[in-house]
């Protein structure tokens, strides 16, 4: 445990706002390119099996996700669990407005889910409209980036640390990791906005 604490840096309140350093042993982080950081790697858009099957399981590269454009990213553990239905993409959802008014592209979250749970999952949230979701069926993207958690213990396997990040043009400007996946403290919307 001790060492696990050492790899991270704590959360700390600044100017007012909830920031939280990049873990010194990620292999993305502030000032970092989020494309580099995972080259080769592509995300799979929330869809029905049919539009998988027509589109014949088409991915989406990174470059094509954040190259010239402004965006808010964030991850969570999973689809359909408590505090990421709950709490962390209803904070989103609920602040789409104030993201598009400050010029931001894109919303995206994404989760170690196959692309078909995500589209069902947004559909439920009813935030497919406001917010894009992808997935990372085989966890390649968070892997990449060092973002992944084993929740063997509740019976998820790996999955995404929860996180935030605001990316410009594929440069990680903030970057927002919780100590544990059960938190939301510092990857919600209101932090990420006030770090714009």
């Amino acid at each position: 445990m001790a060492s696990l604490l050492a790899k991270r840096s704590s959360s700390s309140v600044l100017g007012g706002l909830w920031t939280a350093a990049a873990r010194t042993y990620a292999s993305v982080a502030v000032g970092g390119d989020i494309v580099s950081a995972a080259p080769g790697v592509s995300l799979q858009k929330a869809r029905s099996w049919d539009e998988g099957v027509s589109s014949k399981f088409a991915t989406t590269p990174l470059k094509d996700i954040f190259e010239g454009k402004k965006v808010v990213i964030f991850g969570l553990p999973g689809a359909y669990t408590g505090v990421c239905s709950q709490q962390h993409v209803p904070s989103y959802k609920n602040n789409i407005d104030k993201f598009k008014a400050k010029g931001i592209d894109s919303v995206i979250c994404v989760a170690v889910n196959d692309p078909y749970t995500m589209n069902g999952w947004a559909e439920n949230l009813k935030a497919k409209d406001a917010i894009e979701f992808y997935g990372d069926f085989d966890a390649s993207f968070h892997k990449s980036l060092d973002l992944t958690k084993d929740l063997s213990a509740a019976l998820l396997g790996l999955r995404s640390e929860r996180w935030s990040a605001y990316v410009e043009d594929g440069k990680v400007k903030a970057l927002n990791v919780e100590e544990a996946p059960s938190d939301l403290k510092v990857s919600g919307a209101e932090v990420i906005l006030g770090q714009i």
